[in-house]
């Protein structure tokens, strides 16, 4: 079975979403997902000029070979572009793979080891109140885990924190010709933040999971103090407290408080993990399929991490697409060292394009059992979402400098 061609396909229904497409002499159709957010176009570029033409006339079956080919044979290694459109080859493989064997993907990669995917949601507020309104709603969609991100007084936005009331904040990613600018004051959000878990504790109880994400906006001794300010109300977990490159800063975390760790997020391989989870310096592992080299890559991470009993919990936000959100979901139920799985509901345009197999429901996941990845790309309807050019935010402090977003 020979890969007869393969096309990149740039489309926003909503927001930007990079679709590889891997077409075989059989007729079958891979799909995979290449976004990254705000860096769209790079990653386009380089599988359709770089990675396109060397795909063809390659056997299709050829799943680890094709991976080594362009991780190794490529030089410059890892890296979001590279890794992001690894992934993307790789995932649209693998759903090959499956179609051709008349199966649902999880069945190949051995199957379930769970009857459902537990799935964690996003809540948000300008003030405590809103927050509390959007915890509520998402409890009652069923969710028994839930992120909570609220404005913090001088940090204006903040970060996860929509402009509208009642309004879900699908894409952080705003249109324009330049990113937005937001400031942040680590002094007031450590003193806010605690009162926030409080004031949700009080009203909802401790059997609601609580996760929070920092967005590697701390250093490591107040990434320290938040953890241990925190630890009365027991997070389920905090996520990117530090920045990802310094991965010996988590040691000073750790030693400081008990509530557990989740990093991963800008991570994009195995080597990316090699201090952090020896060292168990985490307990999740937040790497997306989308980003760390498909199904292939991300099982590896996992395997590791299995090891020492850290857990998966991939990012699955609104900047992955429903073929990538697929992927996770076969990895999800499938491997052992499954924790929970992130989720964000994309605008209904999305599933104009994106015909998918799995389902949602009461907070929880079913991959589906279409044959292969279950997800459709309607190249028709995606032409009538053309790409439309937007950044990420970008970071400063009070007193201009730029901070980590």
């Amino acid at each position: 079975m020979n890969i007869v061609s393969a096309e990149v396909v740039v489309c926003s229904p909503g927001r930007n979403f990079v679709t590889l497409l891997v077409t075989t002499d059989d007729g079958l159709v891979g799909v995979g997902d290449a976004t990254l957010n705000g860096r769209e176009l790079a990653v386009a570029s380089y599988l359709q000029d770089h990675i396109a033409p060397l795909l063809v006339g390659r056997d299709a079956q050829a799943i680890e070979g094709t991976w080594q080919y362009f991780y190794r044979g490529a030089y410059w290694r890892r890296g979001p572009v590279t890794m992001a459109a690894i992934a993307a080859v790789d995932v649209a493989l693998w759903d090959i793979k499956a179609q051709a064997a008349g199966m649902p993907l999880y069945q190949l990669l051995g199957g379930r080891s769970r009857e459902t995917i537990r799935a964690y949601g996003h809540a948000h507020g300008r003030d405590i109140a809103e927050l509390a309104d959007s915890v509520r709603e998402r409890k009652e969609q069923g969710f028994d885990a839930v992120r909570v991100q609220v404005g913090i007084p001088g940090n204006d936005p903040g970060y996860g924190i929509s402009g509208t009331p009642g309004k879900p904040r699908y894409e952080p990613a705003i249109a324009g010709p330049r990113p937005t600018e937001e400031r942040w004051d680590a002094g007031s959000y450590l003193r806010f933040i605690p009162k926030v878990f409080e004031n949700i504790r009080q009203e909802f109880g401790d059997e609601l999971d609580l996760l929070h994400d920092v967005h590697h906006r701390l250093t490591p001794i107040e990434a320290a103090r938040l953890g241990k300010s925190l630890e009365p109300y027991h997070p389920f977990w905090l996520e990117d407290v530090t920045v990802a490159e310094n991965q010996q800063s988590m040691r000073t975390v750790r030693e400081h408080t008990t509530v557990p760790l989740a990093m991963g997020e800008t991570y994009n391989s195995l080597v990316d993990y090699l201090q952090l989870i020896p060292e168990q310096l985490i307990d999740y592992v937040r790497s997306a399929v989308t980003h760390s080299g498909g199904v292939t890559g991300l099982r590896r991470i996992l395997d590791f991490a299995a090891v020492y009993q850290i857990r998966s919990a991939a990012h699955g936000p609104t900047d992955i697409s429903p073929i990538g959100l697929a992927a996770s979901l076969h990895i999800d139920v499938s491997h052992h060292a499954f924790g929970i799985q992130e989720y964000m509901q994309h605008e209904e345009t999305v599933f104009d394009v994106f015909d998918v197999g799995y389902s949602f429901d009461r907070g929880a996941f079913q991959p589906g059992e279409r044959a292969g990845l279950g997800v459709v790309f309607d190249q028709s309807a995606a032409a009538k979402h053309p790409y439309k050019q937007a950044y990420l935010p970008v970071n400063r402090l009070r007193d201009g400098t730029v901070h980590d977003w």
